[in-house]
């Protein structure tokens, strides 16, 4: 079977670690929307597993599931026109994860950036779930034959891992059953960093609530944060080439972009030599216009959690239809009897 035989398959999915922000909308969720209804089916995922790889309060990430599936909705995510589900009720996850790990090499997960950056000096005291969960990451991805992953930049090396485990998997059992996935990485504000340091990614665990835009935000906080945002005393420059020292200017314009749907060089066209006092209030309303409409219909839905729960049992359900089968060949090929 060659790769041109896979149904063009979408997947991807965010943790619900505590609160969704700009970066989450931006450098995910409106790009789930924009592949919808297109060249591939799209199948979306709160990957709650993960988020237990670190000790969670039970009440908190059942808040955080719902509030992740309701940015998702009130971004545009259409579930009927999309598989949207939450991980641990598609138990397929975890058990081709645990079959990845058997195909998956020790050396491997030793090169994983993410784990060294989340472990410190502390490595010997966290989870194994934290060191191996890029296993069960592989097999989110092919347990659906996904053809195509939306990922950031630091998300890249998990996809590389996946063709890894993909290619290790065909190769050892002599099949061509797995795709090789390939990442999609693009757009202008693919890494929204802070709003108090250009040089930080946007984070939902930051000092301040000043750094960073909540999802949950209403009209006056999002223009209020924006407005207030940290600047350099340069004008905005005449080529984005001028922004290339310069991180807090830099990582505004790419929000602009990014919002606007256009590219920095026409942000930077347009707003050429202007001061922050007059860039800063149009990237306030720009913003207020795209995300206040999210933060209040995310409200809503976070007012009425059955439905938000009865959406993803829906989604559950579609997502086994496509899952089952793979997961059940998977198992024949290494042999088990069922």
């Amino acid at each position: 079977m060659a790769d041109t035989a896979f149904t063009p398959r979408v997947f991807s999915g965010i943790k619900p670690s505590g609160g969704l922000t700009l970066g989450n909308y931006l450098g995910a969720i409106k790009r789930f929307v924009d592949m919808q209804g297109g060249d591939f089916e799209t199948i979306y995922c709160v990957v709650d597993m993960h988020a237990v790889t670190v000790w969670q309060d039970p009440a908190d990430l059942r808040v955080a599931t719902r509030e992740v599936a309701a940015g998702y909705l009130a971004a545009g995510v259409d579930p009927e026109k999309s598989v949207l589900f939450n991980q641990s009720r598609v138990t397929g996850h975890a058990e081709l994860g645990w079959l990845f790990s058997c195909v998956a090499r020790v050396g491997w997960m030793n090169r994983m950036t993410q784990f060294k950056d989340k472990a410190g000096k502390n490595a010997e005291a966290v989870s194994l779930g934290l060191y191996a969960y890029p296993a069960l990451m592989a097999a989110d991805i092919l347990l659906y034959h996904a053809t195509h992953v939306p990922v950031g930049e630091d998300q890249k090396q998990h996809v590389e891992l996946t063709r890894d485990i993909a290619a290790k998997f065909n190769h050892d059992y002599k099949v061509d059953f797995f795709p090789q996935t390939n990442p999609v990485i693009e757009g202008p504000a693919m890494r929204v960093m802070n709003l108090r340091d250009g040089t930080k990614k946007m984070s939902k665990s930051g000092e301040s609530d000043m750094e960073r835009i909540n999802m949950l935000d209403d009209a006056d906080a999002i223009a209020k944060k924006f407005k207030k945002a940290r600047t350099d005393p340069a004008p905005l420059p005449e080529t984005v080439e001028g922004l290339a020292d310069r991180p807090e200017a830099r990582n505004l314009v790419n929000i602009y972009a990014a919002l606007a749907d256009i590219t920095n060089e026409a942000v930077i066209e347009e707003y050429a030599g202007a001061g922050w006092g007059r860039f800063k209030p149009a990237l306030a309303e720009l913003a207020v216009e795209n995300l206040a409409p999210i933060s209040s219909e995310m409200k809503r839905l976070m007012d009425d959690p059955a439905e938000i729960d009865r959406i993803m049992a829906r989604g559950a359900e579609r997502a086994r239809e496509i899952s089952d089968p793979i997961l059940a060949k998977a198992y024949d090929i290494m042999g088990f009897v069922r």
